[in-house]
């Protein structure tokens, strides 16, 4: 677990977009009295000067201007005004700044444009909302436009989809800072499914359903609770009381994976957990999650999250209890 998180500066801006705004506030900077470990800090930083009128009618005022950034760990760009408009070069110098003396920049859905406004996610995998993938991809060439993902993590850079996925992103982070158990936590104080994600590679292909799937809920409850066991396609589609593919079709629509793919990721998850709150040996983790062998799943386990088992138990092992 990270023990100064540090500073985290929240772009502001005059046509702010509020729900992404409001994503990172939540995330960053409200308080968390449930942790008796230092959370966040958090200042908000001007875009344009004086008062900034922000999507719905209010007005936003900052804690500070440029300056901030020099101290901060994180920036969230939380959207951006119009995709057509050049960010202010006094805003793309000053994240460059930022980024090459280590801090961690994350955008929240059309915030990509800003990012890549600023050169450095050339060469760079990046997503952001389906609805502008095409247009970022063509506007910046030498970027690898992914639609298919909530975010893309390639380490300072972070990279969010439509609005909602930077919830995603900023749960990743939080979990890259202090561990699974704790972007659990804060994801159920969010009243919503914790993040199903792997390390600071990790790319994750989209679980929002694109069409509602209730008579998958079930199994897929089913199968979080027998991950130890050798679930098969076959099985799940006899429960399901589908053919295999009715089933393999249902469950893609549902989830934008295969099962083979949401297996992996839930048993990591499962496995995370376990290397955080147990002191069970990695042998008895892989037979929990339903690894085969103990070398497949420090095989899978370093691919997924970036870590060996044993150094994912280090970091995040020890904790405060939530």
């Amino acid at each position: 677990m990270s023990d100064a998180p540090g500073l985290v500066a929240i772009l502001a801006y005059d046509g702010l977009c509020t729900f992404e705004f409001g994503i990172a506030i939540e995330m960053f900077a409200l308080p968390r009295p449930e942790f008796d470990f230092a959370w966040y800090r958090h200042c908000i930083v001007a875009v344009d000067p004086g008062v900034m009128r922000a999507v719905g009618g209010f007005t936003v005022t900052a804690d500070a201007g440029y300056e901030a950034l020099d101290q901060a760990q994180t920036i969230i760009i939380p959207g951006w005004r119009n995709r057509d408009e050049a960010p202010p070069q006094a805003l793309l110098d000053a994240l460059c700044h930022a980024h090459a003396r280590g801090a961690r920049l994350l955008s929240i859905c059309s915030g990509a444009f800003v990012l890549a406004a600023t050169g450095l996610l050339d060469g760079q995998r990046a997503t952001t909302h389906w609805r502008h993938a095409d247009e970022l991809a063509l506007r910046f060439a030498a970027i690898e436009v992914d639609a298919a993902v909530l975010y893309v993590d390639s380490g300072q850079l972070i990279t969010s989809a439509g609005s909602a996925a930077g919830i995603d992103a900023c749960l990743h982070l939080i979990e890259r800072d202090f561990g699974a158990h704790i972007s659990n936590s804060v994801a159920r104080r969010l009243v919503m499914a914790p993040l199903r994600s792997g390390g600071q590679a990790q790319f994750i292909p989209a679980p929002v359903a694109r069409t509602p799937r209730h008579d998958l809920a079930a199994i897929l409850d089913w199968a979080r609770e027998h991950l130890a066991e050798p679930l098969t396609v076959p099985q799940l589609a006899a429960r399901a009381l589908m053919s295999e593919r009715t089933f393999l079709r249902r469950f893609s629509e549902a989830t934008g994976m295969t099962p083979k793919g949401w297996l992996q990721h839930a048993r990591l998850a499962q496995a995370r957990l376990l290397l955080e709150s147990t002191r069970l040996n990695t042998e008895q983790v892989a037979q929990r999650c339903g690894f085969t062998s103990v070398e497949s799943f420090r095989v899978a386990f370093r691919k997924g999250v970036g870590l060996a088992p044993s150094l994912y138990r280090d970091r995040f092992g020890k904790r405060p209890p939530p």
